[in-house]
């Protein structure tokens, strides 16, 4: 049996198959629906993926096409395709997922080579030592890598537990402003996050506060708003441990992600 794909816009999850037997597949994009396609073993199966999709995309976006029998899938099939759909995946455009056999095949374009690694790292994750992930993830040229540029690897500072910008931060938001001059056209995502310190709930609201401020900030340098959205993530996509201060502080931080069309 080959491999059967779904598609949920700009991100294609394509099938995941193993040795020809059991497959189910999602494609995943932006605010566009999440369509579940690829045949599965048995109800619990089918269940068990359509609810993490759900978690991870919502409830709202994911259309089941999957369907049950014909296939047999080895143990615990279900629980690691599970474990591979994750909101790492939200970060990567015009990619595929696809698992054939003990062989995962990861592709795409994501935004920093940071990113990439993380990202073909999360999903690894979700499976044990008898696969092999190949991650062909690339990263975006163009208006993204302006953009990565610009920031390099500086943090766009608040004042401590605020969205207060610091005058470092506006030095580099100030830069910022000149290179969205280029990417005119383009809609750019702003994306805050922070440590773990506190609570959950504080921290996605101060993040997206954040996130907000910097929009402000740069429409009154002369950016679109049209162009700019924002989202705050909080504590919950972190690039380095929580158990340091050096690690915190690279976790307080600022992205700027060119979205696709």
């Amino acid at each position: 049996m080959g491999v059967r794909t779904l598609r949920l816009g700009a991100v294609l999850l394509a099938g995941f198959a193993f040795a020809g037997a059991a497959v189910a597949s999602a494609t995943v994009a932006q605010e566009a629906p999440i369509v579940a396609t690829g045949a599965v073993p048995d109800d619990a199966s089918k269940a068990a993926i359509l609810a993490r999709l759900r978690e991870v995309f919502g409830a709202a976006r994911v259309v089941d096409q999957i369907t049950v029998g014909g296939v047999v899938a080895p143990p615990r099939w279900a629980e690691q395709v599970q474990r591979s759909i994750g909101p790492q995946l939200k970060t990567v455009s015009a990619g595929s997922l696809s698992v054939d056999g003990t062989q995962v095949a990861l592709n795409g374009t994501v935004s920093s080579d940071a990113q990439r690694k993380t990202v073909a790292s999360d999903v690894a994750s979700g499976f044990n030592n008898q696969f092999v992930v190949k991650n062909g993830l690339a990263v975006a040229a163009g208006e993204q890598q302006l953009l990565d540029e610009t920031l390099g690897n500086r943090i766009v500072e608040f004042e401590s537990g605020k969205a207060t910008l610091t005058p470092a931060g506006q030095v580099i938001l100030d830069e910022m402003a000149k290179a969205l001059l280029s990417v005119r056209g383009r809609r750019v995502e702003i994306i805050g996050h922070t440590d773990s310190d506190g609570s959950r709930t504080s921290n996605l609201a101060l993040s997206q506060a954040r996130a907000n401020e910097v929009q402000r900030y740069l429409v009154a340098k002369g950016a679109e708003q049209g162009m700019l959205s924002t989202t705050g993530m909080g504590p919950d996509r972190p690039v380095a441990s929580n158990a340091t201060p050096e690690g915190r502080a690279r976790n307080r931080r600022i992205e700027f992600r060119v979205l696709a069309q």
